[in-house]
């Protein structure tokens, strides 16, 4: 599944389903590396469709909870986001924004 988020001439709805699925599961170890990459280039990129974009803020924010030090790196890069970005991708931000300050 992972290989399909790196095609480049690949469906944008298989990305989208993809990484909808990937919110919603477990995810390997081994993988967390390559999926922090991969949502982190989605997210910056003016090109990739908002809701693959806010699946991936989704991904990010689980993985945090192991990974704290990437907290930071995607606040930055919401914050440099924010202006050029659409409502769901504002709304999913927030909803991470929240979450990760209360811990």
């Amino acid at each position: 599944m992972l290989d399909n988020l790196s095609k480049e001439k690949i469906h944008d709805a298989v990305i989208r389903n993809t990484v909808r699925l990937l919110q919603d599961v477990e995810l390997p170890k081994k993988f967390h590396g390559r999926i922090m990459s991969v949502c982190f280039d989605f997210i910056q990129s003016n090109t990739t469709p908002v809701a693959v974009k806010a699946f991936s803020i989704t991904i990010l924010q689980n993985l945090s909870v192991l990974y704290p030090e990437i907290i930071p790196e995607l606040k930055l890069i919401i914050e440099e986001r924010w202006k050029h970005e659409t409502a769901a991708f504002k709304s999913r931000s927030k909803k991470f924004l929240k979450a990760v300050d209360k811990h």
